[in-house]
């Protein structure tokens, strides 16, 4: 767990962790979003719109690694503001898992406004899924 203070260095690697997405996670997931879609849970319509079989939900990959910096900072407030951009789907095999590797390096500090910027790589067998996650978070 941790607290960035005004201190931290640019280029400071935070946090990795490996989050696993079974289609069981998928169908939790479409349940408690409301995201239905056949994409999520329906392989043959997957492949029919031309992706690589059944996806995770965007939203679900976005949110593990959201949850992952949270769950290492010492006050979940201290995450002021996250976004990300969908840049390859997380094609999630039946039977198995995906694996999605979560890694959190600082890649800014502002000491003035009492912030840093943190950029969250997140991939899947070494290829990102997405592109420019990064997060404001709170120095202490």
């Amino acid at each position: 767990m941790g607290a960035l203070t005004a201190d931290v260095a640019v280029g400071t690697e935070l946090l990795t962790v490996t989050r696993t997405v079974d289609r069981a996670r998928l169908v939790r997931y479409a349940g408690a979003s409301g995201d239905f879609n056949p994409i999520h849970w329906n392989e043959r319509f997957a492949l029919e719109v031309g992706l690589p079989g059944v996806i995770a939900h965007g939203m679900l990959t976005m949110g593990l690694a959201a949850a992952a910096l949270t769950d290492w900072l010492d006050d979940a407030t201290d995450l002021l503001s996250y976004g990300v951009r969908f840049t390859r789907p997380v094609a999630v095999p039946d039977p198995g898992e995906v694996l999605v590797d979560i890694a959190a390096v600082v890649g800014a500090v502002d000491s003035e406004a009492g912030t840093a910027r943190v950029d969250l790589k997140v991939s899947v067998n070494g290829t990102t899924v997405l592109g420019k996650s990064q997060a404001q978070v709170r120095l202490h």
